[in-house]
Formats: C-alpha cells, sequence, structure tokens
C-alpha cells in the first residue's frame, strides 16, 4: 500500500493562498483549496467573469506577470491532482479535532456551497493555512449611506469583477495606499474622477523618506500611480476630508475641507464638489474570524505567527493581509514561507529556512516598509468623529445612530462595545459588527477590541442540523 499523503487545507486563493498551496503542493502534500470567489486572484488579482468576455483584463491589474505565473502554478497542480480547487465555498468554522491518544489533531473545515449557502460541505485535512485576507474599515459620516456612496474596495471590484464603472463624476476619499489605484483605475476606465481627497498630508511621508528607500519597487509603484493621477488630471487635495454626502434621492456633491493641525476641518475651507459617485476608504483591517474561532493570538489586529508562519495553535499556518496588510508582494511571500513550513512540519520533514531564504528577506524588508507607511498615514490623526451629526446611522443593519450611541455610553453608562451592543443593537445585524465596529467605536469613544466569534459568518439552521458532504476526491 502507498503511504497516505498528508493534505494541507488553504483557506482563501488570493496572493498568500496561491503562493502557499503551489509551495506546499511541489512537496508531496495534497492541497485543499477553498474559496468564496468564483474565480481565484482575491480581491488583488480579482476575475472578471468569463460570460463577460473580458478582452483585456490586465488593463485593470499590474504586476499582470506575477498572477500569470500564479495560475500557471495552479494550473499544474490541478492538473497533476495534488491541488483540488474547491471555489464558491465561504467557510463558516474550522473545527479542531482530536486524531487520537498520541495528542495530535485534524480539521474539519466547514463551509457554505454556492450563491444560495444553503448546502454545507466539509473538508478533513491535517493542517490549515489561513490566507483569508483583509475588509475595508469603515467610517461612518452624515450622508454615507446615500446611493452612489460606495467603498473604495467595492469601486474596485466592480472595475476588476463585473467590468462596471460605479459612476461618471468621482470623488475618491479616506486615507490609505489603496486611494490611489482606485482613482487611477476609475479614470482608466472612463470616469472623471475630480478630486482624490486624502487626510493624510505630505509631510507625513518626507519625514519618513529613509524607509522609503528600503523598497524601491513599492516606491516606483506610487511614483507610477502618481504619474497617472497627472496624466488623468486628477487633482489631490491632500489633508483634506469629506465632511458630509448630500443628495436627495442619490448623490450629488460632497462638501470637502481642509484640516488643521488638530485634524479639525478649518472654517471657510469648505467646497462642495459636484459628483455622483464617492469611492471612500480609511484603510483595511486583517479578516480574522476563523483564527479567533480556531484560539489563535492576535497580535494587534492581525493573527501572530512566528519565522514559519505558524499561529500558537499547533497544525495552523496563516499568511497574507490575515497577519496583518503588506500588500500583494508581502502576501506573496509569506504565502510560499507558510506553504513550505507547513509541507515540511505535515510530512514530518525537519523544516530548512534555507528553503526560503530570499522570500524572508522580502518579507522582513516589506514588513518595515508597511510599519513606516502606516505610521506616515497615521501621523496626524483626524477628528472625524466631530462631524458626526446624532442623527448619523452608524449600524446600518441595525439602523442604529450615532445618538443612540452616545446615549448608551453617556447616559446609560456603557464603557465597552459589547455594552453599547446590547443597549443599542449595534452590530447584532447580518454583518454582526463586521463592518460597523470601527464606527461605533470611534462614535462611543470606546476601545475597539476584536470580538470572538463562533462562526465566520451566518449560518442557516438547516445547514447546521444537516450531516455536510465532503466535496474532496478520496484519492491520495
Amino acid at each position: 500500500m502507498t503511504e497516505r499523503r498528508p493534505v494541507l487545507a488553504v483557506i482563501g486563493a488570493g496572493p498568500a493562498g496561491l503562493a502557499a498551496a503551489s509551495a506546499a503542493a511541489a512537496h508531496d502534500v495534497r492541497v485543499v483549496l477553498i474559496d468564496s470567489a468564483a474565480e481565484a486572484g482575491g480581491q488583488f488579482y480579482r476575475q472578471p467573469a468569463p460570460a463577460l468576455g473580458a478582452r483585456r483584463p490586465q488593463a485593470l491589474h499590474h504586476q499582470w506577470r506575477t498572477w500569470e505565473r500564479l495560475r500557471a502554478g495552479l494550473d499544474t497542480h490541478l492538473a497533476t491532482g495534488r491541488v483540488t480547487y474547491l471555489r464558491d465555498r465561504h467557510v463558516w468554522c474550522v473545527e479542531r479535532e482530536s486524531k487520537g491518544s498520541g495528542g495530535s489533531h485534524g480539521f474539519t473545515v466547514h463551509a457554505l456551497l454556492g450563491p444560495e449557502q444553503e448546502e454545507s460541505v466539509a473538508v478533513h485535512a491535517d493542517g490549515v493555512l489561513l490566507a483569508t485576507g483583509g475588509y475595508e474599515k469603515v467610517l461612518p459620516f452624515p450622508g454615507w449611506t446615500l446611493p452612489g456612496v460606495i467603498t473604495a474596495g467595492g469601486a474596485q471590484a466592480l472595475l476588476k469583477g463585473g467590468l462596471v464603472l460605479p459612476g461618471r463624476t468621482a470623488v475618491v476619499a479616506g486615507t490609505g495606499p489603496l486611494l490611489l489605484p482606485v482613482a487611477a483605475g476609475l479614470a482608466a476606465a472612463g470616469a472623471r474622477v475630480v478630486a482624490l481627497v486624502e487626510s493624510a498630508g505630505p509631510g507625513n511621508f518626507v519625514r519618513r523618506a529613509p524607509a522609503w528607500a528600503t523598497a524601491p519597487q513599492k516606491l516606483a509603484e506610487g511614483a507610477g500611480y502618481a504619474a497617472r493621477l497627472l496624466r488623468h488630471g486628477i487633482p489631490v487635495k491632500a489633508r483634506h476630508m469629506v465632511l458630509e454626502a448630500h443628495g436627495a434621492e442619490r448623490l450629488e456633491y460632497v462638501t470637502v475641507a481642509a484640516l488643521d493641525a488638530e485634524g479639525r476641518p478649518m472654517p471657510g475651507s469648505e467646497r462642495r464638489v459636484p459628483c455622483d459617485t464617492l469611492a471612500v476608504g480609511h484603510g483595511l483591517l486583517p479578516h480574522t474570524d476563523l483564527a479567533d474561532g480556531l484560539g489563535c493570538r492576535l497580535d494587534g489586529p492581525g493573527v501572530r505567527v512566528d519565522d514559519e508562519q505558524r499561529t500558537d495553535v499547533p497544525g495552523v499556518w496563516a499568511a497574507g493581509e490575515t497577519t496583518g496588510i503588506g500588500g500583494a508582494a508581502l502576501s506573496l511571500a509569506e504565502g510560499h514561507i507558510a506553504g513550505r513550513s507547513a509541507a515540511a512540519r505535515l510530512t514530518g520533514t525537519a523544516p530548512d529556512p534555507r528553503a526560503w531564504a530570499p522570500a524572508a528577506r522580502d518579507r522582513s524588508r516589506l514588513r518595515a516598509f508597511f510599519a513606516a507607511l502606516d505610521g506616515a498615514y497615521a501621523a496626524r490623526p483626524v477628528r472625524w468623529t466631530d462631524q458626526v451629526t446624532d442623527e448619523t446611522v452608524v449600524c446600518r443593519c441595525e439602523e442604529v445612530t450615532a445618538g443612540a450611541v452616545r446615549e448608551a455610553v453617556g447616559t446609560l453608562g456603557a464603557g465597552d462595545l459589547r455594552t453599547v451592543k446590547l443597549l443599542t443593537r449595534a452590530g447584532m445585524g447580518w454583518c454582526q459588527g463586521r463592518m460597523c465596529e470601527p464606527g461605533v467605536a470611534g462614535v462611543g469613544g470606546c476601545e475597539l477590541t476584536p470580538a470572538r466569534r463562533l462562526l465566520a459568518r451566518p449560518v442557516p439552521l438547516g445547514v447546521l442540523a444537516a450531516p455536510p458532504t465532503d466535496p474532496t476526491p478520496t484519492t491520495q
């Protein structure tokens, strides 16, 4: 009899997950790659549906050759049977199970199948690699619920995945490096981008000039975006913010103001900017729901990992944005290291750090770069909560206003997010606080503490009651 190959479940088919899957599959591990999207690539390499017949999908991407190499590697492993790719599977829980008296553990990955998400599938694995990416940080402001106001990442997803322009006249606003590719992408697709409104000031970046030299490729990437903004005639309003979105039935214009040294709008600087689309973003947060459910320790907002990308839960690795936001290149490096480490550990081979030394050097360099970048964007805080009126909805699922949150804290004595949730229902809706937590915490003056959720997404009761099916091949 041939010896059974160990199974590694890789959750997420973005840059980190694809790099990890290829690295592990090349070293005698059977990989099951599970992703919620219809096509591999994640948000960074989001692909249009084949039925759209995109002739030049690369026009909305950069680093396209890297994507082609990732896709070719996946196709090779699919053809040889080393990787099983399960698309349209929304993982809602990873269950840790004892495999015997020796103290070893296995895992069952539970996922909802297809767009209806009314059927459950289960994947049994010897190890799990979390490459679940990140999601946008959303902060409320007056008018943010108007049709025409979308997140920056949402605008990018419409462009890349649906080949759809969210509007004809756009303002891109908020803070963070994501605003640059979003503004450039909208302009390249034919939208008129009338302003890029960034709350950080240029001085924040000048003071950290030595850090940019550590990653010349990222510096060149930023310069390329600056050139594209200039070519499309997009005005950049640094150290500004959108105070309010206005419109009767949908967005008609926004009010923009300059910020002073304390992060407050400067009186007399307000300007109205007509637009039918506002793409707004305030950075990204790591997706840690599955890691939370497994009991993995967090390091700040991301999952804590060691030099091999191992979490503190045996048999669980994490790579990419789930360990901290750092872009596609860092995700690729972490994914490669995690995949090689998982393959060695699961096959009983001593890991050899020399095998991933180049990726480790990239990881160290890029982590330092993004730490400096985060510091530049956060160097001068913005007093955004001062602009949130009591009538502003801060939890859209439950329609909880800022006034209700302030009353819970100031009158009813709530001192943390959990108590605010119990008193107002903020965070009890469909998203379970994933989108509104930063806004509710900011308005209430509470510490933003990660919520521990047993289930990573809403699950129908029928799914919990019915036995799941195993969609993976039985061959070893």
